[in-house]
């Protein structure tokens, strides 16, 4: 995908939550819905479209070269919609919210024809808003994206709390086809200056993600500000975050400190370095492992993958099926749907420090028909994934502030 043009400006446009969020001095909470839940799709429909959509990214990474992870890349993947209130009087928009992105933005009617993308919602008219002001190509705000183009005129911000915020108003967009998935624009999470996060001086957030298939049409929820926290009785697992790169985009996600793997009572024999982040040359950078709202499954480097599907392949053995249709998309180890919570063993990941994540199998296997399932993990590039697939029903909570990623299991829908 080629880059988004964005016009930022800066005013005193307020956003409102709606759909059951709330922004106030408590933090914003905000209702979540997957991309698939406007369709009419089925279970194992709903597995094949992201898988679909992994297979899509990670053709797009080996195609760049080797180039490392960059913001076209990452476009392929968003999964969660949020919907919102902004301008004066308030126009509705809807924005795929993304842990591995900096701007906030949406389209607008400034769009030319036939350039920007298809969305279910009018575009955010900025000349019918009172609150509309630019930003000049000179402002912090600007300078604050690492790319950003001058235009002479502006578009729009928003405000939560009182606090203005830079806001892009897309006239021109080059994405792939079908990427904003009807929604208006984007909400980023990420760690640079003009993300959400950051804008609004937040230091943590936190999200549960509701299961694929059997969350009987609950939503899940973003939590900015002081609403993120965890409770509840399930116990709390905490770990650092590791330091991110100051070269753009790789300064804009969350590495994690990931170490080994165990498969069922088995530890892999893997080296501890298969997940270092590496830099490669002066502004590139490779390897590292990045927790990630918008990825579908996760994907993991050769040297993990392997010794992984080796093992599940040993203790599997004469229980494993062939995949419908043949290897489907890179889902070759397969087993009846029935076997899946009797045969299939526990799958942790071990964090340095102590902290280990422990998936079930439904949180690692999926369906992908009436009666198999299959290993929802993929061989990645050169960079390792947790996608929000093995995220299901876990509520995250990142301490920016601290610099640490805690989490619990919970009931997403009840959060």
């Amino acid at each position: 995908m080629a880059p988004t043009t964005l016009v930022l400006c800066l005013g005193a446009v307020l956003i409102t939550c709606i759909s059951g969020g709330t922004a106030s001095a408590s933090g914003i909470r905000v209702k979540l819905s997957h991309i698939d839940a406007k369709g009419s799709y089925t279970a194992e429909e709903r597995v094949r479209r992201a898988v679909a959509v992994s297979r899509q990214r990670l053709a797009s990474m080996r195609a760049s070269g080797g180039g490392g992870v960059s913001a076209p890349v990452h476009w392929a993947t968003r999964q969660y919609i949020a919907e919102y209130l902004v301008g004066d009087p308030p126009q509705r928009a809807e924005a795929l919210i993304d842990t591995g992105s900096d701007l906030i933005w949406t389209q607008s009617t400034a769009c030319l024809r036939k350039v920007c993308e298809r969305q279910d919602l009018p575009y955010f008219n900025a000349s019918a808003s009172g609150s509309f002001a630019p930003v000049p190509c000179r402002d912090r705000a600007c300078a604050a994206n690492d790319v950003h183009f001058c235009a002479l005129d502006g578009s729009c911000t928003f405000q939560s709390g009182g606090a203005a915020l830079a806001f892009g108003c897309v006239s021109f967009t080059q994405l792939r086809p079908a990427a904003l998935h009807g929604a208006s624009g984007l909400i980023g999470l990420g760690r640079g200056r003009l993300s959400l996060v950051s804008q609004t001086g937040a230091t943590k957030f936190s999200y549960c993600l509701t299961p694929y298939f059997h969350n009987n049409g609950a939503s899940s929820h973003l939590f900015v500000g002081a609403a993120a926290s965890l409770g509840g009785s399930d116990p709390v697992t905490s770990m650092p975050f590791v330091e991110s790169p100051k070269d753009y985009p790789y300064s804009t996600f969350y590495y994690l400190p990931l170490v080994g793997i165990t498969v069922g009572k088995t530890k892999l024999p893997i080296q501890s370095s298969v997940f270092d982040l590496r830099r490669r040359e002066e502004g590139f950078w490779e390897g590292g492992v990045i927790i990630d709202s918008g990825t579908p499954f996760t994907s993991l480097v050769e040297d993990a993958y392997n010794p992984l599907t080796e093992e599940l392949s040993r203790q599997l053995n004469g229980s494993l099926v062939p995949p419908p249709g043949g290897d489907d998309g890179g889902m070759s180890l397969c087993v009846a749907r029935g076997d899946l919570d009797s045969l299939v063993p526990m799958l942790v990941f071990h964090f340095s420090g102590g902290a280990d994540m422990t998936l079930h199998p439904e949180n690692y296997w999926a369906p992908l028909d009436k009666s198999t399932a299959c290993l929802a993990i993929f061989e990645g590039f050169d960079q390792s994934i947790i996608g929000n697939f093995q995220q299901q029903n876990m509520h995250l909570l990142f301490d920016v502030g601290e610099g640490r990623l805690s989490f619990q299991t919970a009931d997403c829908s009840t959060v």
